[in-house]
């Protein structure tokens, strides 16, 4: 009751509706993970251009294949990436500049490592609010590099103050922090200074992404997207040195590194998109890798990994627009992004309609006959279609091959799978700590259905009807008494997977004899 009854009249009580909406999760935010110019390291960082990209990472750099892989996710439609900086340390490479003199000198650091830090500049002046305390001052920081300025106004070396400095840079400056104590005396009217130091680190290696002791523990590298709330692709872009004169781009991603990759997304409900190795210079290296047994490590059979050839030429602006060999993971991330917006999640991202923007050419040009080698071992191919330009042809995820019969051969059949399980995952933890019993499960099952139609009406299902396409069980059947006891309430959900029209077959009939008279 809403209130107790005490006198004769009209009582309102709102009574609840049990209707709690399941919204579907995004399905193609996609992590990025590798080296750049700039930016905090083993950090998720989330943007939504490749403008962001240039100015919290530094934008393309010849060293480094994670930037021309995030351009071309953003340019074939994907719309939010997140990113994760890692870095080999070297000596000095975190640049350092000291405004002012004796007792009044404040020390400061790059906010990240790099030889963008050394072309910082520091000065600072007294012009402050209130001119009687002695230990207020205004900094201002000055990447001569992008030209930004920061100005930090009537900051403080107190170490009591609501204005302290080093307080204030860590969480307002992008470009530097405090290094070691605080001045004991106000650095006054100094600088401007110039930093000195700062490169950008050494070569990285497979412990600079999953191998080290405790990264997993500690979130470093590839483990730094535990922060992040939802990943649904991952890509590792090449970063193992390819050789003399031949650009990082064209090089390979070390075999430990794949299998940890895969391991994390099947753990986060993720895909992982995977580039060709690098030593595959033709149609029969990829089918003799493909075929072999076991497979390399390179080359691993899983339902959450999807593996594209060849690799893609485009021109490059770092090299006077030549033309460049890239990875494909980046763009291929772009064209499923791009698939989920126009299509669907279960619309597989492949066909006339999944064009590679921007792609003059491909590494390896293939024919009907040699996609058709390696279409049934799981590795998807791109090609030039005549009108249509490069498109991605072919939709199996790395357990595809036709030998491994599995449930999970295509692509869009195991990301639905993978959407459904995230949206009930997230839009079913009110149901803990309720009281299990019929008018929960009753609940669940209206709410569950109420997503599941939505999804059928906009063709996520096979299936004429609901009922062909999606059942919803959560009952004294799935849940028993000792369920009770235990504290489980057991849900059943099952769906009609869309299967992709892979081959297309037209017969023909010469009808002969026919009588062409009235």
């Amino acid at each position: 009751m809403p209130v107790e009854l005490r006198h004769p009249g009209v009582y309102i009580e709102e009574l609840p509706s049990g209707v709690r909406t399941i919204t579907g999760v995004a399905t193609s935010v996609t992590a990025f993970v590798g080296r750049a110019l700039r930016g905090d390291v083993d950090t998720a960082t989330t943007i939504t251009s490749f403008g962001d990209f240039e100015r919290v990472f530094g934008g393309l750099w010849r060293d480094s294949s994670l930037g021309y892989a995030v351009r071309d996710f953003f340019t074939q439609g994907g719309s939010t990436a997140v990113v994760v900086r890692v870095h080999e340390p070297a000596a000095d490479d975190v640049a350092a500049l000291t405004v002012g003199a004796d007792t009044g000198a404040l020390a400061l650091v790059a906010a990240s490592p790099g030889a963008w830090g050394g072309r910082l500049t520091a000065q600072t002046d007294v012009a402050v609010g209130d001119p009687d305390d002695d230990d207020l001052f205004n900094l201002t920081i000055t990447d001569t590099g992008t030209g930004a300025v920061e100005q930090h106004l009537n900051v403080s070396i107190g170490v009591d103050s609501p204005r302290r400095i080093d307080t204030v840079l860590d969480q307002r400056s992008n470009l530097v922090r405090v290094s070691g104590d605080l001045p004991t005396t106000n650095p006054g009217a100094a600088g401007p200074e110039d930093a000195t130091g700062g490169n950008d680190g050494g070569d990285l290696t497979d412990a600079n992404y999953t191998t080290a002791t405790g990264m997993q523990d500690d979130k470093l590298g590839l483990y730094a997207l535990e922060d992040a709330d939802l990943v649904n692709l991952i890509v590792v872009p090449p970063y193992t040195d390819p050789g003399a004169g031949v650009p990082v781009t064209e090089g390979g991603v070390d075999a430990q590194v794949v299998t940890d990759t895969i391991a994390y997304a099947e753990a986060r409900r993720a895909m992982v998109v995977l580039d060709p190795p690098s030593d595959w210079a033709s149609v029969d290296d990829a089918e003799d890798d493909a075929t072999a047994t076991p497979l390399p490590d390179a080359v691993p059979a899983s339902k959450n990994a999807v593996m594209y050839f060849p690799r893609i030429r485009k021109p490059d602006p770092l090299r006077d627009l030549q033309l460049g060999t890239f990875a494909p993971s980046g763009a291929i991330a772009g064209v499923i992004a791009r698939t989920d917006t126009e299509r669907g999640v279960w619309k597989a991202p492949a066909g006339l309609d999944a064009t590679v923007r921007g792609v003059s050419q491909l590494e390896i040009p293939l024919t009907d006959a040699e996609v058709g080698r390696l279409n049934p071992h799981g590795i998807n191919c791109l090609r030039a279609a005549p009108a249509a330009g490069h498109v991605v042809w072919g939709a199996r995820t790395r357990v595809g091959s036709d030998r491994l019969a599995s449930e999970w051969k295509y692509v869009p059949v195991r990301r639905t799978a993978l959407f459904l399980e995230e949206s009930l995952y997230r839009g079913t933890q009110w149901v803990v700590f309720e009281p299990n019993d019929e008018p929960l499960w009753s609940q669940v099952r209206l709410n569950i259905g109420a997503f599941l139609t939505t999804l059928f009406r906009q063709g996520a299902f096979a299936g004429s009807t609901p009922r062909e396409a999606f059942f919803v069980k959560c009952d004294a059947e799935t849940t028993t008494q000792a369920d009770i006891d235990l504290g489980r309430v057991n849900i059943v959900v099952g769906f009609a997977p869309l299967k992709p029209a892979e081959f297309v077959v037209i017969s023909l009939q010469q009808l002969a004899g026919q009588d062409g008279g009235a």
